[in-house]
């Protein structure tokens, strides 16, 4: 009787059973986890294995079993969906094995950087730091022609998680916190948990739109932006209360449009021989920034607003650190000692977020008192990924909480603004798991290379943003000009402004210093200012678009979306560095040095080159021009917002 309930709900099952592939198979592992700068290494020692093969019918559901082993599975279905609510032994992994499809593309898994099309990789389901300071020493001392660009198994994902789409009309969902990872090979895929799931939701729709719509009735998204991100461009400035005015009004005086300064300093610099970071300690600094309040109140009579930085650590021996030392907030060893983080080259004492007294801490002083009261209107809340999974916490292990920190962290973010009462604020998040969206107004692409490599510098934003599109975070945006830069990596004038251009044309402009800010252009260069100016008046008059594109995140409908997303097949794709914002803008970055034209696969339709109005067919390729701060970009001859997208560059032309 098992087999005519699951068989007809999982097509292909009954073949991968006849093959003696089991559905589900109980495994005992043994982990050491090896960490530094939040990248973890990992050893793994199997001692048991256990396929589940019995079968037994249950009321409203099924029991597999196997060697003494046991799990218990209750059903519910429909056509379209299968969803099984598990219940495993303690102390055991699981696999759960699902057949593949013949020619299927898998996409989602949360942000993955390197590639989109997940067919014949294996997919790490454990948060961790994306970045590597061998990569970056490499890319410093190599010449460029003999650096290797690394491959999707080598680059780790601040945002992992385990969902994941087909242009086979799949969805496969697995509610779990653990870790794991996902293979997804030619004749089966393989998932596999350190502890039970509680669920896994599969279900089949029509199309990639309906797929993600599903996955948004599982985990809703409560992502947003305030309208005033709209009116411009968010200038990255740090330096102090005099150089964020000037530099901010000087912005406004040329001509461009500017929303917001983000001065990630506010709390004090931290000068390491990695460059200019900022000082962990969550209050307005008294050297660079006196009168922060004044200077806030000094930007809103101009329209423009203050962004702050904050993350879940605090600086060793810093002022804050101290106080939530004696206070017991901080996490500790098994030995009783404060456990430390190391940040490049400082370390820090961890917040713990399992700590209902640390929260409120945290809700009550660090974010309202020291930064709403102030007048902030937002922040990065950075990192998240952090939590060793060997330490003691106020609640909870550690290892089974390592998943869910980061969204713990944006949980705690969205509560304080929820509690002051200002649908103004907002912050952004790097790290996440399952159901960050729930919590992060927006999310960032993390800190990409000052360069134009696949793996870690510009273009690596499209298929993360596309891949968090798919797993149910719709609204995500990028640094423009990258973050990590050291010796010979940095980013020039045309780096600069060829991110901004894509930027431009995205839910939120928002630039970095970088953390060398004086070897990298600004938005205020002299080779660069012009674009600036032209480029934020650009965003600015989308602003109409662009919250439309904003709204349908709530429906399950990511904002960036590749260029088969229509047809809905990965054959269909001719330009995995290309984009649709919305259904009506299609978007063609330039991503190589020194380019003056692009080549351009445009998808069906008539579409309309936004600079000059030339109507061009869908369907076909086409060599177009890519002056400097003139991305190739397109809108719908025959859209709704045709009008809107014409009169914005002529306007600003």
């Amino acid at each position: 009787m098992w087999k005519e309930l699951l068989y007809p709900l999982i097509p292909g099952l009954e073949d991968m059973v006849k093959k003696a592939v089991p559905f589900v198979t109980a495994v005992k592992r043994e982990k050491l986890y090896t960490a530094s700068h939040g990248s973890v290494k990992v050893k793994e020692k199997e001692t048991a294995r256990i396929p589940l093969t019995g079968l037994e019918m249950l009321e409203g559901g099924l029991a597999f079993s196997g060697g003494g082993h046991r799990l218990e599975a209750r059903l519910e279905h429909t056509a379209r969906d299968l969803d099984l609510y598990l219940h495993g032994e303690e102390g055991w992994a699981y696999e759960f094995c699902l057949p593949a499809m013949d020619g299927e593309a898998v996409f989602g898994g949360g942000e993955q950087y390197r590639k989109l099309n997940l067919r014949g990789e294996k997919v790490v389901n454990f948060v961790s730091e994306h970045i590597k300071a061998a990569t970056i020493a490499q890319k410093a001392l190599l010449p460029r022609f003999l650096y290797r660009e690394k491959e999707h198994s080598e680059i780790g994902s601040y945002a992992p998680m385990p969902v994941f789409v087909s242009d086979k009309s799949r969805l496969f969902l697995f509610d779990t916190d653990a870790d794991g990872y996902s293979h997804f090979g030619n004749g089966h895929y393989t998932f596999s948990f350190d502890f039970c799931p509680e669920a896994i939701h599969i279900s089949y729709r029509e199309s990639l739109a309906e797929l993600t719509k599903r996955i948004n009735e599982l985990c809703p998204s409560r992502q947003y932006i305030p309208q005033w991100c709209h009116e411009g461009m968010i200038l990255g400035i740090q330096g102090g209360d005099e150089v964020i005015v000037e530099k901010a009004f000087a912005m406004l005086d040329a001509g461009a449009k500017v929303s917001a300064v983000w001065s990630q300093d506010w709390s004090g610099e931290n000068i390491t021989a990695m460059g200019k970071q900022v000082w962990w300690n969550w209050e307005a600094d008294g050297k660079l920034y006196p009168r922060l309040a004044e200077t806030i109140q000094k930007l809103r009579s101009r329209g423009i607003r203050f962004l702050a930085y904050i993350n879940p650590y605090l600086v060793k021996d810093s002022t804050l650190y101290k106080h939530c030392k004696e206070m017991g907030y901080l996490i500790k060893r098994r030995d009783g000692d404060i456990y430390h983080i190391k940040s490049t080259t400082f370390d820090a004492g961890m917040l713990d977020l399992t700590n209902p007294e640390a929260v409120r801490y945290i809700k009550d002083t660090l974010i309202k008192k020291n930064m709403l009261e102030l007048g902030v209107s937002g922040w990065m809340a950075d990192f998240g990924e952090y939590l060793p999974v060997d330490c003691v916490l106020h609640d909870g292990d550690p290892a089974r909480l390592h998943n869910r920190w980061p969204v713990l962290w944006a949980k705690l973010n969205r509560e304080a603004i929820e509690e002051y009462g200002d649908e103004d604020v907002m912050f952004f998040t790097r790290s996440g798991y399952l159901g960050i969206q729930n919590y992060a107004p927006i999310m960032w692409n993390g800190d990409q290379h000052t360069d134009y490599t696949k793996d870690y510098g510009m273009p690596c934003v499209m298929p993360a943003s596309f891949s968090l599109g798919f797993s149910g975070a719709g609204m995500v945006h990028s640094d423009i000009g990258g973050f990590f830069s050291f010796g010979k990596l940095k980013r020039d004038g045309e780096l600069f402004t060829r991110w901004m251009e894509m930027c431009c044309f995205s839910l939120l402009m928002r630039s970095h210093e970088a953390i060398r800010p004086w070897a990298n252009a600004q938005f205020d260069a002299d080779d660069v200012k012009e674009h600036t100016v032209r480029l934020t008046n650009i965003h600015a008059a989308l602003a109409p678009y662009i919250s439309h594109c904003a709204e349908k995140v709530s429906e399950g409908i990511p904002a960036m979306r590749p260029d088969f997303w229509s047809v809905g097949t990965m054959e269909a794709c001719r330009d995995e560095y290309a984009y649709f914002l919305g259904d009506e803008l299609f978007v063609c970055p330039v991503i190589e040095k020194g380019a003056k034209k692009r080549r351009v696969h445009l998808p069906s339709g008539q579409w309309r080159h936004f600079w000059t109005g030339t109507e061009y067919e869908g369907g076909k390729s086409y060599d177009i021009a890519a002056p400097l701060g003139r991305i190739p970009v397109f809108y719908r001859a025959d859209g709704g917002f045709a009008n809107l997208f014409r009169r914005a560059a002529a306007d600003i032309i």
